[in-house]
């Protein structure tokens, strides 16, 4: 169903806004960043779930949807809120069942002709070192498949800070994490025994649906600021790049199962109005609240380490392919961001700075320059963004801008936003097909299942590149290099 006949205000050239008199209990405006293209294809559900959103008590500004925006659960994908930290509410909905999805990019001193002749030979190993489908364990690395619940517990209170004392990380990724790959508020006390079940042998391992591994080349005229990328580490064209893009597995599904129900439970005690069950929310500052955010911070902990072991796993297989050593391929963390994830951040609201409970739900970071939770090598040109398009377009690296903090809470878009639903991509397509004809165009993609890949078709997402147009014309993200898949393991 169609949003084109929504009373919207145009408040710059892709910005929209949806007045408080279009749905009786809205607290604030809500806002739309949009091209024209993009916003003839806006999906009316994504108008009522950002609407809703502007229901909930404590919101500051306005709710707010990014180009990728499409209908989620509760809050539509690509959406921002930020809540006052006395009277606001924390939601489950609003950070989503797959806790921490995100996104990192390590860069190689290869080139495209280095990896073509072995782009078989590399995703098939790949595929092996990084289990990827629906309940997938790894196994192959005894330290992780035996880990005890104690250890696991570590894990989930110290993310990727875990990885470096095992052996997993260098000291430069844990610094190129964002919040250095673990949020402190964590506490594994909070979180039930189902999930911990649930995530103790997925360290390490894709899962399903739209998360990949992707070996990527930046093709001529795809860097747009040289010096920039040059900080990045990408210094020319044809260099190879991977791209890591997965969450908390069924650890975090289950965590948000389980604070989803508890928080419906809840509204009833502490009155609060909803006008969409899957907005169940509680106050920041409740028992009740707080549990969930140290639960979700396990959650958020737990990706981070996953994404991280995926990389050390990545590190071993460039190495044994190309029989050089780790160093001398580069495999440089540039940095990882977050998309799913509710966090304190100080931000200024009618000229006052508060802290705020900032929901980002397919929605990443975008910090400007010299802000102090981007690494010192990185503050003097703005936080890195990674923005993955389909596996069958490409990928943008950007970074953030002084904007952000004045437009979207410091935010910016996660990837492309699909345009259809699953079910729909696989009436169009057999996935059989489109492996053969992506492997055709010089992309060797393999997949966890047929039916999964005819689900990540290209057409089922919008088009990458003018959501990127979207943020660049809000002045909230640079766009820096532009990559494109030649290979991809996929869940």
């Amino acid at each position: 169903m169609s949003a084109e006949n929504i009373p919207m205000r145009k408040i710059n050239e892709v910005t929209w806004e949806i007045p408080m008199s279009f749905k009786k209990g809205m607290r604030v405006p809500a806002r739309m960043i949009l091209t024209p293209a993009l916003k003839q294809g806006i999906e009316r559900r994504v108008v009522d779930q950002i609407t809703n959103v502007a229901t909930l008590p404590g919101i500051q500004k306005y709710a707010l949807a990014l180009p990728d925006s499409h209908a989620g659960y509760g809050f539509p994908i690509g959406g921002v809120a930020a809540f006052d930290m006395e009277e606001g509410v924390i939601s489950p909905g609003g950070v989503g069942f797959d806790i921490n999805c995100g996104v990192r990019m390590l860069t190689t001193t290869l080139e495209e002709r280095d990896v073509k002749p072995k782009i078989k030979e590399l995703v098939d190993k790949l595929y092996q070192k990084v289990p990827a489908g629906v309940g997938v364990k790894l196994k192959h690395d005894p330290k992780l498949a035996n880990l005890s619940r104690s250890e696991f517990d570590s894990v989930l209170e110290n993310g990727a800070r875990w990885c470096l004392e095992n052996g997993y990380a260098r000291e430069e990724d844990v610094r190129r994490i964002e919040s250095q790959g673990k949020m402190s508020e964590a506490d594994a006390l909070k979180v039930s025994d189902k999930a911990k079940n649930r995530g103790l042998r997925q360290l390490g391992t894709l899962g399903s649906g739209n998360h990949y591994c992707e070996i990527q080349v930046v093709k001529p005229g795809g860097i747009f600021d040289e010096d920039i990328a040059r900080k990045l580490g990408i210094v020319k064209p044809y260099q190879v790049t991977v791209m890591i893009h997965c969450g908390s597995r069924g650890f975090g599904h289950q965590v948000a199962t389980d604070y989803l129900r508890s928080s419906l439970t809840a509204m009833q005690k502490y009155k609060i109005p909803i006008l969409d069950q899957e907005l169940a929310s509680v106050p920041v500052k409740s028992k009740e609240g707080e549990n969930y955010f140290a639960a979700m911070g396990c959650a958020s902990n737990m990706a981070f380490a996953n994404r991280q072991i995926i990389t050390y796993n990545v590190r071993k297989v460039f190495s044994e392919v190309f029989s050089k050593d780790e160093d001398e391929l580069g495999l440089n963390l540039v940095y990882d961001v977050a998309h799913n994830i509710a966090k304190i951040e100080e931000h200024t609201v009618d000229g006052i700075k508060k802290k705020l409970m900032v929901h980002r739900k397919g929605a990443t970071r975008s910090f400007p320059p010299n802000h102090n939770e981007i690494p010192q090598e990185y503050r003097d040109i703005g936080q890195p963004i990674l923005i993955g398009g389909s596996m069958e377009t490409g990928s943008y690296l950007l970074t953030g801008k002084e904007k952000s903090m004045e437009v979207s809470f410091g935010s910016t878009a996660h990837g492309a936003g699909r345009t259809m639903s699953r079910s729909k991509a696989k009436r169009q397509v057999r996935g059989d097909l489109l492996q053969k004809a992506m492997r055709e165009r010089g992309i060797y993609v393999k997949g966890a299942s047929m039916p999964g890949l005819a689900e990540e078709a290209g057409f089922a997402y919008k088009d990458v590149n003018e959501v990127v147009n979207a943020l660049k014309l809000a002045q909230i993200s640079h766009p820096v290099v532009r990559v494109t898949p030649i290979g991809n393991v996929k869940g």
